[in-house]
């Protein structure tokens, strides 16, 4: 149980923007945590998704295309990237803009983070083609 109980504006703000964001990939994240890290759990809600993605300033669609970039970059979040990807594609970004995101990265970050993201999006791709036929 966790120590602050969720009951403010940030947290509300966050539960809507991750299932306009994520859908179910984010409630699975956050579902994960309950039993280890029901704190985390909630901090993931209210810290990126109550207050960063609900500013304005940029629509969901360029800070995705942020958070693509960012996760392509790092190289190390190949799990958060692939939730990322889905959120792209939930948000309205094409396969293309994806995939060209992705690429962008070989000149920032080098060949094998952009390899590595477009295995990533390859993947979420096929998986969401493999929902859709069903």
């Amino acid at each position: 149980m966790p120590t602050h109980p969720p009951s403010d504006d940030r947290y509300q703000r966050g539960l809507k923007a991750l299932s306009e964001i994520d859908g179910q990939a984010g409630e699975r994240v956050i579902t994960a945590m309950a039993d280890i890290a029901p704190d985390f759990a909630r901090m993931l809600i209210e810290f990126p998704f109550g207050d960063v993605y609900t500013r304005p300033g940029l629509d969901l669609r360029s800070r995705e295309v942020a958070t693509i970039a960012a996760l392509t970059a790092m190289g190390t979040a190949t799990p958060q990237l692939e939730v990322h990807i889905e959120a792209g594609l939930n948000v309205g970004l094409s396969q293309e803009e994806i995939v060209e995101t992705i690429i962008q990265m070989a000149v920032y970050a080098g060949f094998p983070a952009a390899l590595n993201g477009l295995f990533a999006a390859k993947r979420v791709f096929a998986a969401r083609a493999g929902h859709e036929a069903a």
